[in-house]
């Protein structure tokens, strides 16, 4: 396929990358994470270093778990392609409202956050503070947000699989590089001597824009996977 077919998939994975990377799971994990090492006295150049740790952690399990994903979806037959990418659209539309439905009435009803079990053991491993302990924590965070952040993420690789060639494997790489992008800015952010508090707190009171630009994010993908599933659309 050639490059330039690609330039409207550009604009929709930087795009959604950029809004997916503003989420309230791993940023909440990597401020524990930053409050347990700062409680206990650790120096900044060590908690950059476990900082890096983690989020190299985020980022490998997350690109290679799109990657797997990706090439299982481009080497199913194209008639079965057709149905899950329907079925997919159907979801990430569902999983849009419900983030919307947070924005207006937060903690009521059924919610994509991390189940309160996985919550506990995140607290468990944040003070678990070696270099294979964060490499552990980061691994297991990527595992138990899917709920927070899998949808948009499984809306791109859904996208990307109908094409999957060097360009696609590029494109799925500068998404999650993006998507921990903020990550990166907050350890940076802590160690040049910004409040934590102050972040925790700005995480607090825009929880819920982040839930809301996520929900409109997710039906908007959703409806695109459907209308280029049925042909209405097609973006190559």
């Amino acid at each position: 396929m050639a490059v330039e077919a690609y330039i409207p998939t550009i604009g929709l994975v930087l795009t959604t990358a950029a809004i997916d990377s503003i989420n309230p799971c791993a940023i909440g994990v990597l401020i524990l994470m930053i409050s347990v090492l700062l409680a206990g006295g650790k120096s900044i150049s060590r908690m950059l270093f476990l900082g890096t740790i983690y989020i190299s952690s985020v980022f490998t399990v997350y690109f290679l778990a799109g990657l797997g994903l990706m090439y299982f979806l481009a080497n199913i037959p194209l008639w079965l392609t057709e149905y899950i990418s329907l079925s997919v659209g159907a979801v990430i539309i569902l999983a849009g409202i419900v983030e919307i439905k947070d924005y207006f009435w937060y903690g009521k009803g059924f919610s994509l956050a991390i189940p309160e079990v996985f919550a506990k053991k995140l607290h468990s491993l944040s003070n678990k503070t070696t270099v294979f302990g964060i490499i552990v924590l980061g691994a297991f965070v990527s595992a138990v947000e899917l709920p927070c952040t899998g949808a948009p993420y499984l809306a791109i690789i859904t996208l990307l699989s109908q094409y999957f060639d060097f360009t696609a494997f590029i494109l799925l790489l500068v998404y999650n590089l993006i998507f921990v992008a903020p990550l990166a800015i907050i350890l940076v952010l802590v160690a040049t001597g910004k409040s934590l508090y102050n972040m925790k707190k700005w995480k607090q009171e825009n929880r819920g824009i982040m839930r809301l630009c996520i929900g409109l994010m997710l039906i908007a993908m959703g409806w695109l996977l459907i209308l280029i599933a049925n042909g209405t659309i097609n973006l190559g």
